[in-house]
């Protein structure tokens, strides 16, 4: 029996699993991450034959794989998470997100890096890649306790400060992370390059660039969609979602041949295009297309690390090194969060839960398969272990804790904002 037999095997029960276990796990303590990370481990504890006999628990042999899988679920959640904005974009109304973007994300970057280097003796370039890969919070994995669609709860969708600021924060660190990475990348490389049009141009620039391109990409798509004199050629008078991949390749496509961010664009365009016409019922159609989508990265990348984990990718693992992930996850999030977002409209309640439900997950796998494809590092192998520790025990956690403690929130009324 050939390992792509198998594939296509798992395949099929995964597009099975993504239909019934959403139905299964409904108002029951777990997730449906949960449920298939479990699944993979248990595969990956069965004698399966791995693609191309390299096996499943060394990421090393897949790296290319990895990072154009999981970039492809995060363009995708990426483009339904901004459709899924619809509160008006502002400095005052974004404000809890601007504070975890401008000091939540980089002071726990700074710690976790500090963390790596005391603890687990790792270069101060690699200790950042390590940092930065934990931080994003992932749209795929927050999107059941993300903001819903309009169309269903509209007042929940635009007011819920918990949700909305979760879902921003997570459309927007995906891309805000890679300056850190590429910073790690060149401490950790032989010849670092480290002057001030290094960090303008290649840190910075690319970030200016990626909004601006998101800005006009998803003023075009929305006319596209929206305002196109032409019925034929309206794209809303069909109810065909597809037009969600339009959205999350193009701008993406456009802003990296520019050199700028991708990942900001992405999310830039379809708060855009949401921005452009905010009640059409086409937005059901767009997001009921995302969230199938996401139903499908989840249970893949899920099962994907669970096989690695069942088949040994955390065989010489460290207390230290989960240690060091439930720290990252579990308390310099909350900790760090909680402290910038004091004072902050969201008021008590909603504070503590954006700071404690910072999801881990297919982010973390991206940056640290596109770090280790572009530079050897020596201790990777310890980043793998981390990095799937801290998904691990973000799914855990979060994914039996999240939907509970956000709907006690809800029932008193701690979800809005201070007016």
């Amino acid at each position: 029996m050939s390992s792509l037999t198998v594939l296509f095997g798992v395949a099929g029960l995964l597009a099975l699993a993504a239909a019934i276990v959403p139905k299964l796990v409904a108002d029951r303590p777990f997730s449906v991450p949960l449920v298939m990370l479990g699944a993979g481990i248990g595969l990956g504890l069965l004698p399966l034959p791995a693609p191309y006999g390299d096996g499943w628990s060394d990421p090393a042999a897949h790296l290319h794989g990895v990072e154009s899988f999981t970039q492809l679920g995060i363009l995708v959640a990426l483009a339904g998470a901004g459709l899924s904005v619809d509160r008006p974009f502002g400095l005052r109304r974004w404000g809890s997100t601007w504070r975890l973007l401008a000091l939540t994300m980089p002071l726990s970057i700074l710690l976790v890096a500090v963390l790596g280097h005391w603890w687990l003796a790792l270069t101060p370039g690699v200790a950042l890649l390590l940092a930065a890969a934990l931080a994003p919070t992932d749209p795929v994995l927050a999107g059941d306790i993300g903001v819903p669609h309009p169309d269903v709860e509209p007042e929940l969708a635009r007011d819920n400060e918990i949700r909305f600021t979760l879902t921003t924060e997570a459309g927007l660190n995906d891309g805000l992370t890679m300056p850190f990475v590429l910073l790690g990348l060149a401490l950790a490389g032989s010849e670092p390059k480290l002057d001030v049009s290094w960090v303008l141009v290649d840190l910075l620039l690319p970030i200016a660039t990626g909004v601006a391109i998101g800005v006009a990409a998803g003023w075009l798509l929305g006319w596209a969609i929206f305002r196109t004199p032409s019925d034929r050629l309206r794209l809303a008078e069909y109810a065909d979602g597809l037009v969600l991949l339009a959205l999350a390749f193009l701008p993406y496509a456009l802003a990296e041949l520019a050199h700028g961010n991708g990942f900001v664009a992405v999310f830039v365009a379809a708060v855009a295009v949401r921005t452009q016409e905010r009640s059409h019922e086409y937005h059901g159609v767009l997001h009921a297309f995302g969230r199938q989508l996401e139903r499908l990265f989840v249970p893949l990348a899920l099962l994907g690390l669970g096989l690695a984990v069942g088949d040994g990718l955390l065989r010489g693992l460290r207390v230290i090194e989960v240690l060091i992930a439930v720290v990252a996850v579990l308390v310099v999030r909350p900790v760090v969060g909680w402290v910038s977002l004091l004072g902050s409209s969201a008021g008590r309640p909603a504070s503590l839960a954006i700071a404690f439900f910072g999801v881990r997950g297919i982010g973390t796998l991206f940056y640290l398969a596109y770090a280790l494809n572009r530079i050897p590092v020596p201790q990777q192998d310890v980043l793998w272990r981390v990095g799937a520790v801290a998904v691990a025990v973000s799914v855990l956690v979060h994914g039996i804790l999240a939907e509970p403690a956000i709907q006690r929130i809800e029932r008193m009324g701690g979800h809005l904002p201070d007016r």
